[in-house]
């Protein structure tokens, strides 16, 4: 079963409305015809209406980069799934490392939030990774299978998950994992989809990589069989550096 390729751009807390325009404008200018893959932007959330606007009618897709489990209430400062997806989202980033380390989201809460991303047909793209120390510990593989089991306990497993595998010390780091490094965590993580939820489920899940990803080892890791695109942050700042992502990770094709 083919799994669709995706570059994901994670803007993370940069851009606003006006800046957001002017870089898929630039971005836009970058292609003659569209590649094969699947293209998601994930902007701030203040960004959701104008970069909506913008891909209206290109082949490109557009989440958010984190929601609340519930729809409304009083959660100052959050983001309604529902409102998110009233604005035609297609996918909502879920525990990205920032979000666990940072603002200490914890797995629970995380499960809780794959359902509501579900709950309004849109589709959860779950970032699992382990820390420096916990590699250095031989924990990898014990650490991002319990993220994913956990993070899919409640999850609707019949309809389209997306996962991101980002070790914790190669974001902002400027230190990439090895192809080899990624692609036997991403062997892992496939495993353990089996045993979540069978084969079909292994097969049809797209498993990205994020983690310091550039346009100049962009092709190496698309090779891998297992690595099936990229969850990109300071790389995708730039239209060129992210564009150049894309077309690199097309000669693996």
């Amino acid at each position: 079963m083919s799994r669709s390729f995706i570059v994901a751009a994670n803007w993370k807390m940069n851009k606003g409305p006006i800046e957001s325009v002017e870089f898929l404008s630039e971005f836009f200018s970058l292609f003659t015809k569209w590649p094969k893959c699947e293209i998601v932007i994930f902007p701030p959330a203040i960004d959701l209406v104008s970069v909506a606007r913008m891909i209206e009618e290109k082949p490109l897709r557009w989440g958010a980069q984190n929601c609340h489990f519930e729809d409304n209430g009083a959660f100052t400062g959050e983001n309604s799934p529902k409102v998110i997806a009233e604005l035609g989202a297609d996918y909502t980033l879920v525990g990205h490392s920032e979000r666990r380390k940072i603002f200490g989201e914890i797995d629970e809460m995380l499960a809780k939030k794959i359902v509501a991303v579900q709950r309004h047909n849109m589709i959860p793209m779950l970032c699992v990774g382990e820390e420096l120390s916990e590699r250095e510990s031989g924990k990898t593989n014990l650490v991002i299978t319990e993220q994913l089991k956990k993070g899919l306990s409640q999850a609707n497993l019949e309809t389209k998950i997306v996962l991101a595998y980002e070790p914790v010390w190669a974001i902002g780091t400027g230190k990439v994992a090895t192809p080899e490094q990624a692609e036997d965590a991403h062997a892992v993580l496939r495993k353990m989809l089996i045993e979540i939820g069978g084969e079909s489920l292994s097969e049809r899940t797209p498993i990205l990589y994020g983690g310091s990803v550039k346009p100049e080892n962009a092709a190496e890791l698309s090779k891998k069989p297992n690595i099936d695109g990229f969850l990109v942050g300071g790389a995708a700042l730039a239209p060129a550096s992210y564009a150049g992502i894309i077309k690199n990770s097309q000669l693996a094709f």
